[in-house]
């Protein structure tokens, strides 16, 4: 069972379907009026489960991020982009994620959990190419054109990014990432 807070909403225009969905900081689940109490707990139950398996599939973890990577280089560079590390941070507000080229380390923003994971491929490989061609030139450009929805997910970043009003910002020297303004 979930440690957070849990509001079940009964409807009597509710027949037989169940749904959970996540609001703040609660879990909010929708069922009949008719439904008894031992009911409502195994549907309770059942529906947290549902979702904390939905959260998983959404929400990789940073073992789940390594073994992404691996089989991202693989199937799209060749296997040469091998990092040292990949994990979700909290602290980049205006970037994606961001890779230490000299270090081999990568650094995927929490923001991106949820979002498609044809969107969290494109960054991760972004951040993937980084280890091969640190800039932004046309090398590192022709090395991520080999995944098919790179436009379809800069895009969709861009879309994110305006509708954030998250600002533009020009890379450092030693990171690359990728940011809000230059997916």
């Amino acid at each position: 069972m979930d440690t957070h807070e849990i509001e079940v909403r009964r409807s009597g225009r509710r027949r037989r379907t169940v749904s959970a969905y996540r609001e703040g900081g609660r879990t909010v689940v929708l069922i009949p009026a008719r439904f008894s109490a031992a009911e409502e707990r195994a549907w309770v139950d059942a529906m947290i489960r549902k979702l904390a398996a939905g959260d998983k599939r959404r929400r990789p973890s940073d073992k789940q991020l390594q073994e992404r990577a691996t089989d991202l280089s693989s199937r799209f560079l060749g296997g040469l982009a091998k990092p040292v590390s990949i994990a979700w941070v909290t602290n980049q507000s205006t970037r994606w994620g961001s890779c230490t080229p000299s270090e081999g380390t990568i650094r995927i923003s929490a923001r991106v959990k949820g979002m498609p994971p044809w969107v969290l491929d494109y960054v991760i490989l972004h951040e993937l190419t980084h280890l091969l061609e640190p800039g932004h030139g046309g090398e590192f450009w022709s090395l991520l054109a080999s995944y098919p929805r790179t436009e379809r997910a800069r895009g969709y970043l861009e879309g994110v990014a305006a509708t954030a009003g998250l600002p533009r910002k020009e890379e450092t020297d030693e990171e690359t990432d990728v940011q809000a303004g230059e997916i």
